[in-house]
């Protein structure tokens, strides 16, 4: 078994001779294989990424890297404080700075300034912020510019309907020279930024975009470090939100993907057939839905709803490269060039249809795969492309080795070690594959209650996620009920076949889910198909049958009359928006409630609620 070790890397690491080097962290947000810059990838080929592909020219880019759990707040947990979600149980959207072991541990930019390091953020770079951690932090995140109807944030009239209703955020793209409600008596109408404790107009064409204001704040952050001429070494992160939803870009990045122009990301009708996350979720899962409202928004014309998506994806990939760029341009322009890392990666990636899936958070490879760009003057080669399997777990203790930095990461014994391993030796021969590391990348896809920590005593829970495992050829997968994939990317790199039910993989799959067993370590309940110790198989069987199902009808019915009202579902969306942290808009679910009201009497039966599920 791997074994995990308290850091403690002293100078050994430094990358020059005559100080710590300085560190650039850029964190994209939803940014799938949609860039440039590393051969033979499978990404988009119309993607317009130049700064991306400089950058990773000038240093190593890895093929193959995976966020842990690929959704925005658990990754960016973890990876920001180098400690698995299965270590802390911090699974998917709690605070991480209230999580028993996360709180207790030091935080990569933490430990930066432990270390003696001028640590300065801006943007998105943990999903939850905590200003604190930072010597100075500039701007929290902003998801705009967004839509504002004079009351709330909407999605963009130019949205069709029902995709429209999903919301401001993840139902909403358009032009930002397009200028919703412009002559509307309302002056409060039209683009604002998304700071949700109050409303900001955008003026389109004047204010800069959130992720323009946060390259141009990093880069005269990285000219006044030069202009303050001070030995004192620097760690800078910057949180790009783009391409995350909303989709609002200027009309110059969207001109850049004529429609009718735009290539079909390469799907295969009927890849679904032989997963078993459909099965698993619920229909109303996010990334099920959008993708059926997406094709029913464009009246079933499959290739046109996927175009039109995709084109504002890549309108927004290009427009995040372009702020790339200006920090990178900033650091070579100046006195830092051969003394500053810089690192470039996503906290995950982006489902675009595959699977009739259209979100993150799901275990195959689309979602699951990273950019990874490093550029350590002294140890990288230019042009080098890394084929070894890493994860952002790798990205702090990295980090640290590269920096030479000492000391326990942990605060006190209620903290955890680093769960990850400096990519170092990727860094000085690309080709290599040897490391201290694992053979293979560790993702897991959270199944439960939003809200619920963990303990990491609590070993049963693990067994209760799904996990998806990425060795240099394979990717295999294992849900909670025991169901797998295996896809062999030497053959089939789309993951488009799955052999997990064919008997001559036996021996490959059992090999492949030791490997992966041995880094989330004991769970007494992951083979959720085998029966417990000294209980027959049919008795397991009875006992699962008679354990109570969640009904949604009856979590709706609160007064239990067999009856839901209109006040009944609004009171039930209401908490369940807030438990996924996510905004609630009591006009979608006003009319969310009429559609399932077949009827129009103001009453849900249970009849309706289960057809509108067909």
């Amino acid at each position: 078994m791997l074994k995990k070790t308290v850091l403690a890397v002293g100078a050994a690491g430094a990358v020059c001779a005559s100080g710590k080097p300085n560190v650039v962290l850029i964190v994209c947000d939803d940014l799938n294989d949609y860039i440039t810059g590393i051969p033979g990838d499978k990404g988009h080929p119309q993607s317009i990424t130049p700064n991306v592909e400089k950058l990773a020219q000038s240093g190593v880019a890895f093929r193959r890297a995976y966020s842990n759990n690929p959704v925005c707040a658990p990754s960016r947990s973890s990876f920001l404080t180098g400690i698995y979600p299965h270590t802390s149980g911090n699974f998917f959207w709690n605070k991480w700075f209230t999580n028993p072991v996360l709180k207790n541990s030091h935080s990569l930019m933490d430990y930066f300034r432990k270390n003696g390091y001028y640590t300065a953020g801006s943007g998105k770079l943990m999903h939850h912020g905590k200003p604190d951690e930072w010597n100075e932090f500039k701007h929290k995140a902003d998801y705009g510019p967004s839509v504002f109807d004079g009351e709330k944030r909407i999605a963009h009239p130019c949205v069709p309907d029902p995709f429209r209703q999903i919301g401001g955020v993840d139902g909403s793209w358009g032009m930002l020279e397009d200028i919703p409600f412009a002559d509307d008596d309302n002056p409060q109408s039209g683009w604002i930024y998304s700071d949700w404790s109050k409303v900001t107009p955008f003026r389109s064409g004047i204010d800069p975009t959130p992720d323009e204001r946060n390259a141009a704040w990093a880069a005269a952050r990285i000219k006044q470090f030069a202009d303050e001429k001070n030995d004192q070494p620097f760690f800078l992160g910057v949180g790009f939100i783009r391409p995350h939803t909303p989709l609002h870009v200027s009309k110059k990045y969207y001109d850049m993907f004529p429609l009718d122009d735009i290539e079909l990301p390469v799907i295969k009708d009927g890849d679904a057939a032989d997963t078993h996350y459909q099965k698993l979720f619920d229909p109303s899962q996010k990334g099920l839905r959008y993708y059926r409202m997406l094709l029913e928004s464009f009246d079933g014309d499959k290739a046109l709803a996927i175009k039109t998506f995709a084109r504002a994806y890549l309108a927004c990939v290009a427009a995040v490269d372009e702020c790339i760029g200006q920090v990178v341009d900033a650091v070579d322009n100046s006195p830092f060039k051969d003394n500053t890392i810089i690192v470039l990666t996503a906290d995950h990636g982006w489902q675009m249809g595959q699977k009739d899936y259209l979100f993150k958070n799901s275990p195959w490879e689309e979602s699951c795969r990273i950019p990874f760009v490093v550029r350590a003057p002294g140890v990288t080669n230019p042009g080098g492309v890394a084929e070894h399997p890493i994860s952002l777990i790798d990205l702090y203790p990295t980090l640290a080795d590269l920096c030479g930095l000492s000391g326990d990461t942990r605060k006190n014994d209620q903290g955890a070690i680093l769960d990850g391993h400096s990519v170092r030796p990727f860094l000085e021969d690309p080709q290599s594959r040897e490391w201290a590391g694992p053979d293979g990348a560790l993702s897991m896809i959270y199944v439960g209650d939003s809200k619920k920590t963990f303990t990491p005593e609590e070993k049963n829970d693990l067994a209760n996620q799904h996990w998806s495992w990425r060795t240099e050829r394979w990717r295999y997968i294992r849900y909670n009920d025991g169901t797998e994939e295996l896809y062999d990317h030497q053959k089939d790199p789309r993951e488009w076949t799955n052999l997990a039910d064919l008997p001559e993989y036996k021996t490959i799959k059992e090999q492949l889910n030791q490997d992966m067993s041995e880094v989330i370590g004991p769970m007494q309940q992951f083979a959720a198909d085998k029966p417990k110790a000294n209980v027959s198989v049919r008795t397991q069987a009875k006992r699962e049958a008679k354990k109570p199902k969640w009904d949604w009808f009856t979590a709706l019915d609160q007064n239990k009359d067999n009856e839901v009202t209109e006040a009944e579902w609004l009171a039930w969306a209401k908490q369940s928006q807030k438990k996924k942290g996510e905004s609630y808009n009591e006009e979608n679910h006003r009319t969310y409630f009429k559609k399932r009201d077949a009827n129009g009497d103001g009453i849900m039966t249970r009849e309706e609620l289960e057809a509108s599920k067909q």
